[in-house]
């Protein structure tokens, strides 16, 4: 049992280490903070999908025409997430906004232990004409939000169960989502860097 009960919310100081070679471009940082939401054996992915919603777009007004989503294909051991799948058209994400994958959209720490699939929030990043289509490979979707549902246990030798109590795990990153309201391309340009970037202007004597 947690001390503070079974529905968290915090942020989280990290720093960026199995996708090091992501850094340098104007979404990835080596450090960077996190904002979470954590259900341990409460809510499940019906409430953690609405309530992720009902943020974006009613407390933090971004467009709904704005985002679109991922989620679990499936595999031979683990079915397709259809949950999230049917709550994310349920709540006015077209079909053509939802994409598919495996590696992406599962997670676990390790090779064994509570795993599960998770749901992946991007928003369009661009004063360019939204696509219908959501293509993964372009990136000005950016993502901006993942709930991970841990509903499984897989063991040492590879057998999967479902978890007696199963949680929810949410992250989202400070530095996109102040970039997105304040309606800039680059994590760089926003409010967060600002003095940072000046100082390092005004000491080289280079414009960023």
């Amino acid at each position: 049992k947690h001390p503070y009960g079974t529905r968290l919310c915090d942020y989280q100081k990290c720093i960026r280490t199995n996708d090091l070679d992501e850094v340098g471009d104007v979404t990835h940082h080596t450090f960077f903070e996190m904002l979470g939401n954590w259900s341990l054996g409460d809510y499940f992915k019906d409430e953690s999908i609405s309530w992720s919603f009902e943020f974006l777009t009613q407390d933090l007004n971004i467009p709904k025409e704005r985002l679109a989503v991922t989620i679990f294909a499936g595999n031979d051991l683990i079915p397709f997430d259809e949950e999230s799948y049917n709550k994310w058209l349920e709540l006015g994400i077209p079909k053509e906004r939802i994409a598919r994958t495996e590696d992406d959209n599962f997670w676990i720490a390790g090779a064994s232990g509570p795993c599960g699939p998770d749901t992946e929030i991007f928003y369009f990043r661009s004063d360019e004409d939204i696509p219908e289509k959501f293509d993964l490979e372009d990136n000005r979707w950016v993502e901006i939000w993942n709930n991970v549902f841990m509903q499984y246990h897989k063991d040492e030798d590879g057998n999967i169960t479902e978890l007696p109590k199963k949680n929810v795990d949410t992250g989202m990153g400070v530095e996109r989502v102040t970039a997105v309201l304040e309606g800039v391309n680059d994590n760089y340009l926003s409010s967060i860097f600002k003095d940072i970037i000046e100082l390092i202007e005004e000491i080289s004597n280079k414009k960023y």
